[in-house]
């Protein structure tokens, strides 16, 4: 029978790549011993054009990866929660399917392991009945599992919603610490459902049979010892931990990178002398903060590319999904377009992020320090300033900030994450005049350095690969 390993990531598109790359890693090093089969929960609305052409194209290049697409589950729209809570919950409502098409795949392959994401903690106990060694793949970085898998403990000190702790600092094992207000958004209030799933996942993490990590030691030495000690799950025996990256999406081999204008006018910069601006695939601003952000960015006098995106679909969040065209112009300050247009490049919607990051031209990244952009810089060598938006990102600009002294934060209103023109200016400056600034890029060229050395043939991630797959080749 054909051994094969089962990965199941939460719907979305982030979560899908992320998982997809796991198994492509998994193939690419280990892809005559192994099959894998990738299954996908179905919830309508994040359901995109790019996500069905991404899976149908992975199909293609990737035969030894099959996926199983499961039916959309019908769900209460009534009720009042968050969009979160509702992805959350049409999750669950999938286990029955999950179960199904483990047993049946079982008649055919041998499950050497089943592999999910956070979010899909209700298939661990499926895995567990069925006797398949069951893990989590989980996409951010060390520093984030181990406040996770803290966060129960946090609970238990605290009665009230993070959200109206407004002056409190939470404190985590050997991490810096964190304003109760920048907790992700799911774990923020108490009266959401979408809080209690959080600490049902976070609860479940030590039950695995082990959490493969999208880390490298030397990236994060601090937070995999502090796991590894025990010191996060003080109540019960920590799963071993494997630091497989860092596992980036390939970006620049695509052809749409390779033909985008904004490669072709960095190659006319000169090296090292452009500032990147780009808050992921769904990082988004009021039209009231891009104009302030466009002030910023004229007054420092920096070369600079720029990715601006539709306004959010509702301010508070900062995200959002639509990629269709808007007016550029009218969201900028009157005539900014024609004053910097001698050294400054904006960009619609969206840019080839890792092609640019490599890019010569580039010295310097403003990022929402969500982990896959932290991975891309630090494996391109470009340091960073940090504006986290939502989800772990404040944790992440913490620990880059901080601990790996990898980036310069910006300073940002409490109330609602607003920054000002002069904040920006004066952080875009320091990263790229300052002595600190210089002192960052070479840190940041170092790591990069170590990010290349995890993946040689002696490097901590291949060590942590090897020694995951002999646990999976052992299983019955």
């Amino acid at each position: 029978m054909q051994d094969t390993i089962v990965l199941c990531p939460a719907p979305g598109m982030g979560h899908v790549v992320s998982m997809v790359e796991l198994g492509k890693l998994i193939l690419h090093r280990y892809g005559n011993q192994f099959s894998v089969a990738i299954l996908l929960i179905t919830v309508e609305f994040l359901e995109t054009p790019g996500l069905i052409s991404y899976v149908n194209t992975i199909s293609q290049t990737y035969p030894s990866i099959s996926f199983r697409r499961f039916p959309p589950v019908p769900y209460d729209a009534t009720l009042s929660r968050s969009r979160v809570a509702i992805v959350f919950e049409c999750i669950l409502l999938n286990k029955p399917y999950v179960l199904e098409f483990l047993q049946e795949i079982s008649k055919e392959c041998n499950i050497c392991a089943f592999v999910i994401d956070l979010f899909c903690t209700s298939a661990l106990s499926v895995g567990k009945d069925l006797n398949i060694p069951t893990y989590y793949f989980f996409a951010s970085g060390a520093a984030c599992l181990s406040a996770f898998l803290y966060f129960p403990k946090i609970h238990e000190q605290h009665t009230k919603s993070f959200k109206d702790l407004a002056g409190t600092l939470l404190s985590f094992p050997n991490l810096p610490p964190l304003k109760a207000i920048h907790m992700p958004e799911p774990m923020l209030s108490r009266d959401d459902p979408a809080y209690y799933d959080m600490l049902y996942f976070c609860s479940n993490l030590p039950k695995a049979d082990g959490i493969i990590v999208n880390s490298f030691n030397d990236l994060e030495p601090k937070a995999i010892k502090t796991i590894a000690d025990g010191v996060c799950v003080p109540d019960a025996s920590t799963p071993p931990i494997y630091c497989i990256g860092p596992l980036i999406a390939e970006g620049s081999s695509s052809a749409s990178a390779a033909q985008h204008d904004c490669l072709s006018w960095l190659d006319k910069q000169p090296s090292k002398s452009v500032v990147f601006l780009c808050f992921g695939s769904r990082g988004s601003f009021s039209i009231e903060q891009v104009k302030e952000m466009a002030n910023g960015l004229e007054r420092s006098g920096q070369r600079f590319m720029w990715v601006v995106k539709n306004p959010p679909y509702d301010e508070k969040s900062k995200q959002t999904t639509d990629m269709s065209d808007f007016d550029l112009e009218g969201m900028l300050p009157d005539g900014f377009l024609n004053r910097v247009k001698d050294r400054a490049m904006v960009v619609k919607s969206w840019a080839p992020q890792v092609a640019v990051l490599n890019h010569d031209s580039v010295g310097g990244f403003v990022t929402h320090c969500g982990w896959n952009s932290v991975l891309e810089a630090v494996v391109a060598g470009v340091p960073m300033v940090a504006w986290p938006v939502y989800a772990e990102q404040h944790l992440n600009r913490n620990v880059l900030v901080e601990d790996m002294k990898m980036a310069i934060g910006v300073e940002q209103n409490d109330e609602d994450g607003f920054v000002r023109g002069d904040e920006l200016e004066r952080r875009v400056r320091e990263l790229m005049e300052s002595n600190k600034g210089r002192e960052l890029r070479e840190k940041s060229w170092k790591m990069r350095e170590r990010s290349l050395e995890a993946w040689a043939e002696s490097g901590s991630s291949t060590a942590a690969l090897a020694w995951l797959v002999a646990q999976w080749k052992q299983s019955p």
